[in-house]
């Protein structure tokens, strides 16, 4: 039986979700690892049948009241509510504009002008669109490529430079994951998640799960081999002017080791920048 999008999403999402979660206790023994058709159907206030028809397939067009009802039942957060309803056919997609992605002029000179914080532009696929000096000098430990999805399971080095890297893998991947929901036929993102389903079998492990969040302020820790460990809070912001495109700030605690080694990453890449014939 043909499976759906929605219902590939709903079954994982049910197998992510415990009854404890949700309230629910004195199974006896389970043979399914999170919740049973029958209680989703029961939390979201739907028919058994109805919900089996969602995740076979063989219905694909609940409305909105009722994926508001499943949202509750699988505890989705807004990320993920989102790309429900994206699935379903009932939010704006993006993706219209398919050409190349390019950087804001005015976005650049703002992230020139941040020497303290490593700022990064990705585009939709999570190409790198820009950088500014001290994340180019930051990102230097891994140049497999100007792509971070490809760089985090293609690049050997990217499991030496991020010490938590299933952590971040994880998290990039459910990020892509919500990108892709937003515009699924973007020529650049099936292009991405083509060369990751044939080359790394960790991705496609991820990819099954159907996990679908964007960026939120996260705490990661680089090895890099000038300035050593370095741990560093990301913000992500939205670019309003461009759908679809993130930038990317790290910023390191005010006196900490970190703010050291960014100082000194600034001086070792300015001095490196002087030293070119």
């Amino acid at each position: 039986m043909a499976r759906s999008p929605l219902g590939d999403f709903l079954r994982r999402r049910r197998d992510q979700v415990s009854p404890a979660e949700v309230g629910i206790t004195g199974t006896g023994v389970r043979r399914v690892a999170g919740l049973r058709r029958e209680e989703v159907a029961m939390l979201a206030g739907v028919s058994v049948d109805y919900y089996v028809r969602l995740e076979q397939g063989r219905e694909r067009t609940p409305s909105a009241q009722m994926l508001d009802a499943l949202s509750g039942a699988l505890l989705l957060d807004e990320d993920a509510r989102m790309h429900l309803f994206r699935l379903a056919g009932l939010a704006p997609r993006g993706g219209v504009d398919t050409g190349p992605e390019r950087a804001d002029p005015a976005l650049l000179t703002l992230m020139a002008a941040w020497p303290d914080n490593p700022a990064l532009l990705y585009g939709r696929a999570y190409d790198v669109l820009a950088a500014n000096p001290l994340a180019e000098a930051l990102f230097r430990g891994f140049p497999f490529s100007r792509n971070l999805m490809l760089s985090l399971f293609l690049d050997p080095a990217a499991r030496a430079f991020y010490r938590d890297w299933p952590e971040a893998a994880a998290n990039a991947v459910a990020g892509f994951r919500l990108a892709f929901g937003g515009a699924p036929h973007h020529p650049r993102l099936r292009e991405v998640l083509s060369t990751l389903t044939e080359h790394s079998a960790e991705f496609r492990t991820l990819w099954a799960e159907h996990r679908a969040r964007g960026k939120s302020l996260e705490v990661k820790t680089f090895r890099h081999p000038e300035i050593g460990e370095t741990t560093l809070r990301m913000h992500t912001f939205d670019v309003r002017s461009a759908p679809g495109q993130e930038l990317v700030v790290y910023h390191a605690e005010p006196g900490t080791p970190a703010a050291d080694n960014l100082r000194l990453l600034a001086t070792l890449a300015a001095t490196a920048l002087t030293e070119r014939p």
